[in-house]
């Protein structure tokens, strides 16, 4: 079992943004939104695009390449994919919908700690 890890470089993550960092060798997407901060595995489970690099709104983050959201509260998938039509039901059945997993996330002598396993 994995051990809280330090985040490095997040001096400057303030509310409403995201940052890609590395936490025991796995890409993980480090959010802040308000005073709270959520860890989550940083590639996007729908076609691996790195989801620091989309949008955050609110708790939502969404995914550059095809659209898809997850809400950091839960993991819970929002949205699949952008779109519609034939385009659309080919790419969720090729890859069905799934959450995105979340890592324990805590605040320590004012450092911030991700736990991945």
């Amino acid at each position: 079992m994995a051990d809280f890890v330090e985040v490095n470089g997040i001096s400057s993550l303030v509310s409403g943004t995201m940052k890609d960092v590395m936490v025991n060798g796995k890409p993980v997407l480090l959010a802040r939104v308000g005073d709270k901060y959520y860890a989550a595995q940083g590639r996007c489970p729908h076609m691996g695009g790195v989801l620091a690099n989309g949008e955050l709104k609110g708790t939502i983050v969404q995914c550059p390449r095809h659209g898809s959201q997850f809400d950091l509260t839960d993991g819970h998938n929002v949205r699949w994919m952008r779109g519609s039509g034939l385009a659309y039901e080919i790419g969720k059945t090729l890859k069905s919908p799934r959450s995105l997993p979340l890592y324990e996330v805590k605040i320590e002598s004012g450092k911030i700690m991700v736990k991945t396993d």
